[in-house]
């Protein structure tokens, strides 16, 4: 199955390289971009790269890491340089880890051999593969952190940002807005950072404490703060001036992380609101009677003028971090493409 064309002119084809530390997901990873419609190779000899992508006519994703034959760091990158060269193609790079505690939990668990301890420890193994890799991950298109990330939530990430809406790639951009604790360490995959600790903590009122930012009455609290609304705005302008740059320079996909103490309540409840901005902001938000900015486009010619304009031209996706480590499901769409569809939506998933 190929790509859609706009205006008679083929769509370029994609190409995925699924590269990262072993035990990170990387074989999660592949399985889901193979239930989206990628043939998946896992493991190729890297000489046989540019073969396999000649020969392939539907979108390909193709693991590397360190159990590839040949595997080298310089060498993945100067295939990913020749794939990018060929105008009918669009090469990824995507990169798979994990906090070392949770990979080394994770192998203590299902008793596996790390392929790079042979004689050592597991953790050498991971300290030597991480020191092998971090090219790639400097390099990679897309890092994907899977510490804390629920198989479900991985899936949804992944649809998001590599499925094929309406038959065709995405256009335009994803904007995820994710609230976290400082604590438990900065997202790895944010593209802009905010400190939201300087606001009034609902944690200190034993009425509210055990409560979240998706609470009205800790929403309530925080937006009560003389320094919130104002907070607010800045970011929001901020995004106004970055976000339309970013689509315009062809990026498609960006993580703004909000951060608080606990990642419960403060964090959460600018999330929220952002989220409701950014939505209107692209047309409406994600209900029953929704239409985004991107959603109104009749047609490509019209989605193409909404990317070159660079304002609305983006979807909307809310993660709340800490929420998921305690087990609720916290991701959600607050502005979709139309282009998204249904089945993939709903769970269903077709090649």
């Amino acid at each position: 199955m190929t790509d859609s064309s706009h205006d008679g002119v083929p769509a370029p084809r994609r190409i995925l390289l699924v590269t990262g530390l072993s035990g990170a997901g990387k074989s999660s990873i592949l399985r889901i971009l193979e239930d989206l419609g990628h043939e998946v190779i896992d493991n190729p000899p890297l000489g046989m790269l540019d073969e396999i992508v000649t020969r392939a006519e539907q979108p390909v994703a193709i693991g590397v890491d360190s159990r590839t034959r040949g595997f080298d760091a310089t060498a993945v990158l100067a295939a990913l340089a020749r794939l990018r060269v060929n105008p009918e193609l669009q090469a990824e790079l995507i990169y798979a880890t994990a906090e070392e505690s949770v990979l080394l939990r994770r192998y203590t668990a299902t008793r596996r051999r790390h392929p790079l301890a042979v004689r050592g420890t597991v953790k050498e193994g991971i300290e030597a593969e991480i020191a092998l890799t971090a090219r790639l991950r400097a390099a990679a298109d897309v890092v994907i952190d899977t510490s804390d990330l629920p198989p479900p939530e991985l899936r949804q990430i992944v649809e998001t940002r590599f499925g094929r809406w309406g038959g065709r790639m995405a256009e335009g951009l994803t904007v995820a807005l994710m609230s976290f604790a400082f604590p438990a360490g900065l997202p790895r995959e944010a593209d802009m950072v905010f400190d939201a600790r300087f606001l009034r903590n609902p944690y200190y009122d034993p009425d509210l404490s055990t409560l979240t930012g998706l609470d009205g009455a800790v929403a309530a609290y925080v937006e009560a703060d003389p320094d919130y609304r104002r907070f607010l705005d800045q970011i929001d302008g901020m995004l106004e001036l970055v976000l339309p740059r970013f689509v315009r320079e062809g990026k498609k996909y960006a993580t703004i992380a909000i951060g608080c103490s606990g990642g419960r309540h403060r964090s959460v409840t600018l999330v929220e609101a952002l989220a409701g901005r950014l939505a209107d902001r692209a047309g409406t938000g994600d209900g029953p009677e929704s239409e985004s900015h991107i959603e109104k486009a009749s047609g490509p010619s019209d989605v193409q003028s909404a990317i070159a304009d660079g304002r609305g031209a983006w979807s909307v996706i809310v993660m709340h971090r800490e929420l998921a480590r305690q087990g609720r499901c916290s991701w959600r769409w607050a502005s979709r493409p139309k282009e998204y569809a249904a089945d993939v939506v709903e769970g269903r998933y077709s090649s």
